[in-house]
C-alpha cells in the first residue's frame, strides 16, 4: 500500500492548499497520473504541490479550476493561489483581482488617489511606503503591492483590451504623493492613457458637492457572458458582490456620475493645465 504522506492543512497557506487540491482530486476518483493530462502537469508536480515540496503557481491554481470545475467560484483553487501570494492585501481583494483580468469592461471610481492601474510605479510605491511609516505593513510586503500592482497593469495589455472607464473625484489630482517629480509624471501618465481608445477618464469636479454618487472607492466588471461583478472597500476590508440584484443599481448610479462629470476632453485638458502649473 501507497505510503501517502499527511499534511496539517493549518501548518502553512501551502499545506492548507496542498491538503484542499488532494482532497478535490479523491472525490472524484482521480489518481495523480488521471489528473496529470487534465491539467498538463506531471504527476510527480502534482505529488510535489500536495505534499508541500513545491509552491503552487497561478497557471497550476487556474488549470485546476478547469478541470475541477472551480474557475470563478468561492472554491477557486486561483482564489487561494492569489490570497497565500498576496497576504498584505485587503480580504477580497485577491479574489476581485481573479476577475478583473478577465473582465470585458472596468469601471472604476476613486478619491484621493489616483487608481492604481493608472498609477507610476513611483506613485505606486510612494503610496505603499506610506503604509510602512505608518506601521501598518512591512517594507517586503510594500514591494509585494507594488509587483502585484504591475502584475494587474500588465494583464490588461491583451490582443482584446477591455474598455475601462475611470471617474476621479478631482482630490486625486491634487493630493500630493511623493513629491513634485513623482507628481508631475503621474499626470503625464494619465494623460497619455487618456488619449487611448480604450480608456475614457473623467474628473468629478469638487463643484459636484452633494451630487457626487459614490463617498468610497468602487470597482465595477462587465464579464465576457455579461455577468457584473462589484468590489468595494473599507479602511479594514474589502468584499466581492456577484448578485446581479446588488449590482446592478450600481451600474446605474455610476452612469449617473458619469454624466455629472466632466468630459474625457474637458478632464485631459484639467489634468493637462494642473501639471503644467497654468490657470
Amino acid at each position: 500500500m501507497v505510503n501517502i504522506k499527511q499534511l496539517n492543512p493549518a501548518s502553512s497557506p501551502q499545506a492548507a492548499f496542498g491538503a484542499r487540491f488532494r482532497k478535490f482530486r479523491e472525490d472524484r476518483g482521480w489518481t495523480q497520473d488521471v489528473l496529470a493530462p487534465k491539467i498538463g502537469y506531471s504527476s510527480q508536480h502534482i505529488s510535489a504541490v500536495e505534499t508541500v515540496r513545491k509552491p503552487p503557481t497561478l497557471r497550476f491554481s487556474r488549470k485546476s479550476d478547469l478541470a475541477f470545475g472551480t474557475t470563478g467560484t468561492d472554491e477557486s483553487f486561483e482564489r487561494e493561489y492569489m490570497e497565500m501570494r498576496n497576504g498584505s492585501l485587503l480580504e477580497g481583494f485577491p479574489e476581485y483581482v481573479g476577475y478583473e483580468g478577465r473582465a470585458v469592461e472596468i469601471r472604476l471610481f476613486e478619491v484621493g488617489l489616483i487608481p492604481g492601474l493608472l498609477q507610476t510605479p513611483d506613485y505606486a510605491r510612494a503610496v505603499a511606503y506610506g503604509d510602512v511609516e505608518r506601521g501598518s505593513i512591512t517594507y517586503e510586503q510594500a514591494d509585494q503591492r507594488v509587483e502585484f500592482l504591475a502584475r494587474r497593469q500588465e494583464a490588461l495589455v491583451r490582443s482584446q483590451p477591455p474598455m475601462v472607464f475611470v471617474v476621479m473625484d478631482e482630490s486625486c489630482l491634487h493630493q500630493a504623493v511623493g513629491g513634485p517629480e513623482v507628481m508631475n509624471a503621474q499626470l503625464r501618465r494619465l494623460e497619455e492613457m487618456s488619449a487611448r481608445p480604450n480608456w475614457i477618464i473623467q474628473v468629478a469636479p469638487f463643484s459636484l458637492g452633494e451630487r457626487r454618487a459614490f463617498y468610497l472607492p468602487v470597482n465595477l466588471l462587465t464579464m465576457a457572458d455579461r455577468s457584473i461583478v462589484a468590489y468595494a472597500e473599507s479602511q479594514s476590508q474589502g468584499y466581492v458582490e456577484r448578485e446581479t440584484s446588488l449590482v446592478a443599481p450600481m451600474f446605474t448610479t455610476y452612469h449617473q456620475l458619469q454624466g455629472e462629470s466632466l468630459s474625457k476632453t474637458a478632464s485631459a485638458a484639467k489634468i493637462s493645465k494642473l501639471r503644467k502649473g497654468t490657470p
